[in-house]
Formats: structure tokens, C-alpha cells, sequence
């Protein structure tokens, strides 16, 4: 897809001069501050954002606002990032991030619970930062954070963790009311109005796994949203041409496409320490999946993530083991922690059989690290925006494994519209929140995970495998368009293109003298 933005850097504000740290400049710095949503997926892109932001000039400085357990993941690698500062909100949760609840059926209760405790504290905290704030940017998931840039009269941007894609797509099928004439779930329609012919069914929609607490949520981000000054995305227009067009019409308000933003961690510390928990120990653990890695061939091995917040049952989860295996190819599987599965590894001697060919990560991976190396030559993902991108940036093809929320759209801009990625075979999402007072019953009774079932088989995984990672003239045309999209992704950020002018654009958009307060 082509670029649809054009740059007149016009502005009067000299941006690039240095403030040296010095307080006394203080009225001449410009001072962005973020608040991530308290969930690893969304946390990681923000910081990177208040990295970009802050390599762009000496003269800006970024203070991210968030909880001490969620800050534990970030002091690390913003170590040698000078000017990002850290302000910690207090609470008295037990849970201070989406990823530690029990279900994801807590996270509107934790994140209204939440809200409530630490917006006092935040308007406080921006209220006595000097230099005094120039800008929020809030996810869209915290929309009171728009009280406080309105009493503290400085401009909202709201920052958005999905594609622009998906947004036109959800915008296009509710705006239609195509869903009305579709009978089942599961019946195929195709979106109206897109660039590409795309298919999908109401269960692979966002709200197709969400109850009526979530729908309410969506509903108050979005008259949040539509005060806001205008909304960043994590994305680039060379990837999306047509569809960030549209999504500005949308929205009717300013969209920066300031992506990937994962490029801006160019060194092997960066990558290696971003979004890990930083315990003080030493950690050899990188450098081993490194060292397998380098003794592999260029192009052999698969990288399998699912993400942080998948909540496949073991028998899933057995067959794609056993898919990989199946499919005779070198991988690394990124697991999390389950003791059904751990038992089943064991017991097997799947992690002994494997030895040489396969590495199981437990829990967290440096992802951006083993996706740059050059012996990866292919990404089964879960289709999470962040992951989708930085596949691409890596100019990988990936095989497509969706679970939940915007996943099952972000499938079909890969596979259908991009055409550099193999879908697996999913269908159904693999959670659906539970209604208000079912919660109780479903603690009480845990499903039986032998009665679960098991969507997509170990045949489908292998056959997935061997058409992104296989000979043939279809696999290798996408392994050739993967890697020509993955030199436009990291073009995006070089001076003079696309993102590299959004950056430039959002920053004197947000100085125009009508958004400076006095």
C-alpha cells in the first residue's frame, strides 16, 4: 500500500534546542505525559512512544504514570533513557495489572476499582510536575485521564493499540447493519466498503467475546475518544495506506501513524531488556536462546508466542506440541505457566524429545531479540497488534493462530489484504467473558479441560507450518512480499518518511499557541 500523508513542517517553535537538564529552561521544555494502560500489551508500545518522543529532541522530556508493580517492568530499560521519568501511583490493589487477574472477566472491576483510587492521585501529580505537563497521552482503556488534561488545560491524545484496519473494518459492519441480517455466529459475511474482499462471522468480531460490562466500558472509552485532540497509532501509513485515509474521515480529528514504534529500541540491551521484569539477578537465560540460535541455518526455525493473556486449554495446546513436532522444523515455543501442561511435557518426554530441534521458553521471551535473528524464518502469533508488527518489521511470515478481541481482524489484514500470512484453521474465539453473577459458578465448577474442544488439530498446525516455512512458489512469493513490507516498515521511521513526519507533525500540532496554557 502507498503512503497517504504528506508533511509541511511549518512550525515557528524551535524544538531541537537543548535544555541541557537545566530547570531554568523549564518553560521551554516540552513535556509529554503517558499513562499506559495497566496491561503488558498495552504498556510496552507506550514506552516506546515516550521513547520516540523523546529521541526526537533534546528539549522533550516523557513522565509515564503507573503502578509499582507495573513500573518494576520498565525501570530497567529506561535506564539509559534519560529524560523518561517514572511516577509511581500508590494503590491498595492486590492485582495492579490485567495480566495477574485470575480471569479476564475481573478486568473491568479492577480497572473501575482502580480508577477510583488513583485519578485523586494523578490529577495531583500533574498538578505539580515541573516542567509543567504540555500534553496526555492516555489509552483509550483509562478515559478518565481526560478530566485531568481538561483541568490542567493541556491537549488529550488518545492512544490507540490496534489497526487502523480494524477500526474501519468494526466501523463499516456496525455502521451497515449487516449484522442484523446474518442468522448464526458463524455465518461468513463480507464487509462492506473495504479495499480487499474480506470475510468474517459475528464470533470473530471484538464484541463477540465480551459481556455487557465490557460493552458499556467500550461505550464510555468512546465518548472519551471523541473529545480527545486527536489519537496516535502504532502503525505506518505504507502498511495501511487506504485504511488510515479512512480512519481519519472516521474519527473526524487528527491521526498520528507514528510506527512501528518497537524500531526505536535499536540495541541489544534494549530489545533484550524490554517490558522484562528486572528482579536484580543476573540472567543468562537471553543469552542461551541466543547462542541456539546463532547455531542454526538462516530462515530454519519457527517462533511461537501466543501472547501474554491466551487462555488455551491444555488439550489445544497438546495438539500444537505435537503439531511442531509434526512439522519436523526447529522452533521456539513461548509458554506460559500451567501445571496441566508442564505434567503432559514431562510425562511425554516432549521436552527431551525435542532437545536439539525445539527450546520451550517459560513465560516471558525477549521477542524482539530472537524475531531480528536471522536464523527465525517464520512467526506463529495470536495475532496481538504489537506482535503483528513486529513480525512485520522483522519481515517474517506468519502463521495465524487468533484467540480474542481485534485478533481475528488483524488475521485477515495479514493473511487476506497483506498477503504474508497462512491462517491456522481458528474460527471461534477462545474465551468469552462471563455476564455479571456467572463468575461465582464458574470458580466454583471449573470446566473439565477433557471436555474442551479441541479447534484447531496437530495436522493443521504441521500443514501451517509447512506453507509459510515450506519450498514451493506460493511460500516463497510470501516470504518475498513478508520481507519487502518488513523494509518499508523500518524505512517508516528514517528521517524524511512517513512515521519520522507524523512524530514531527503530532509535536507541532500540540505546540499551535491555542494548545499551550499560560
Amino acid at each position: 500500500m502507498t503512503s497517504t500523508n504528506s508533511s509541511n513542517n511549518n512550525s515557528n517553535y524551535d524544538y531541537n534546542h537543548d535544555d541541557n537538564n537545566d530547570d531554568n529552561h523549564n518553560n521551554d521544555v516540552i513535556h509529554f505525559v503517558l499513562f499506559p494502560l495497566m496491561v503488558h500489551g498495552h504498556t510496552i508500545p507506550m514506552v516506546d512512544i515516550a521513547k520516540l518522543l523523546t529521541q526526537t529532541a533534546p528539549s522533550i522530556r516523557a513522565t509515564i504514570m503507573t503502578t509499582p508493580q507495573n513500573a518494576v517492568r520498565l525501570r530497567h530499560s529506561l535506564a539509559s533513557h534519560p529524560r523518561i521519568h517514572l511516577t509511581l501511583l500508590q494503590t491498595s490493589q492486590a492485582y495492579q495489572n490485567i495480566d495477574q487477574l485470575p480471569s479476564i472477566n475481573h478486568s473491568i472491576p479492577f480497572l473501575s476499582s482502580l480508577a477510583h483510587e488513583i485519578q485523586p492521585q494523578a490529577l495531583a501529580l500533574c498538578k505539580a510536575l515541573s516542567p509543567k505537563p504540555t500534553c496526555i497521552i492516555s489509552d483509550v482503556g483509562l478515559p478518565w485521564t481526560l478530566h485531568i488534561a481538561s483541568h490542567i488545560g493541556v491537549p488529550w491524545v488518545s492512544f490507540n493499540g490496534s489497526s487502523c484496519f480494524g477500526n474501519v473494518a468494526m466501523s463499516k459492519i456496525f455502521g451497515s447493519g449487516i449484522c442484523e441480517s446474518v442468522e448464526s455466529d458463524g455465518e461468513y459475511f463480507v464487509v462492506p466498503e473495504l479495499e480487499h474482499r474480506i470475510e468474517v462471522c459475528k464470533a470473530q468480531l471484538p464484541n463477540g467475546y465480551m459481556n455487557d460490562g465490557m460493552i458499556k466500558f467500550i461505550k464510555m472509552m468512546g465518548e472519551a475518544e471523541r473529545k480527545s485532540y486527536g489519537m496516535v497509532m502504532n502503525s505506518f501509513e505504507e502498511l495501511e495506506g487506504s485504511y488510515v485515509s479512512e480512519m481519519k474521515k472516521i474519527k473526524g480529528y487528527k491521526v498520528w501513524c507514528d510506527g512501528p514504534v518497537s524500531l526505536c529500541n535499536k540495541h541489544y540491551e534494549d530489545k533484550a531488556q524490554r517490558g522484562k521484569e528486572f528482579t536484580g539477578e543476573k540472567d543468562s537465560s537471553n543469552d542461551e536462546v541466543m547462542t541456539w540460535l546463532d547455531s542454526q541455518d538462516p530462515n530454519s526455525v519457527l517462533y511461537v508466542c501466543l501472547g501474554s493473556l491466551h487462555n488455551l486449554k491444555t488439550p489445544q495446546l497438546i495438539e500444537l506440541g505435537l503439531g511442531l513436532e509434526a512439522s519436523k522444523k526447529a522452533f521456539i515455543w513461548v509458554v506460559r505457566a500451567s501445571n496441566k501442561l508442564e505434567k503432559w511435557i514431562e510425562e511425554e518426554g516432549f521436552e527431551e524429545r525435542m532437545k536439539g530441534r525445539g527450546v520451550i521458553i517459560r513465560d516471558w521471551a525477549p521477542q524482539l531479540l530472537i524475531l531480528s535473528h536471522p536464523a527465525i524464518g517464520g512467526f506463529l502469533t495470536h495475532c496481538g497488534w504489537n506482535s503483528i508488527l513486529e513480525g512485520v518489521a522483522a519481515g517474517l511470515p506468519m502463521l495465524t493462530w487468533p484467540l480474542f478481541s481485534d485478533q481475528f481482524l488483524n488475521e485477515k489484514l495479514v493473511a487476506d489484504a497483506l498477503n504474508i500470512g497462512v491462517k491456522v484453521g481458528a474460527k471461534y474465539p477462545a474465551m468469552k467473558m462471563k455476564e455479571e453473577g456467572e463468575e461465582e459458578e464458574e470458580e466454583e465448577e471449573e470446566e473439565e479441560e477433557e471436555d474442551w474442544i479441541v479447534e484447531v488439530r496437530k495436522e493443521d498446525v504441521r500443514e501451517g507450518i509447512e506453507r509459510v516455512m515450506g519450498e514451493g512458489e506460493e511460500a516463497e512469493e510470501r516470504r518475498k512480499r513478508a520481507r519487502e513490507v518488513g523494509v518499508m516498515a523500518n524505512k517508516a521511521l528514517e528521517d524524511g518518511s512517513s512515521s519520522h513526519l507524523n512524530i514531527a507533525l503530532f509535536i507541532d500540532d500540540i505546540l499551535k499557541p491555542n494548545n499551550i496554557s499560560t
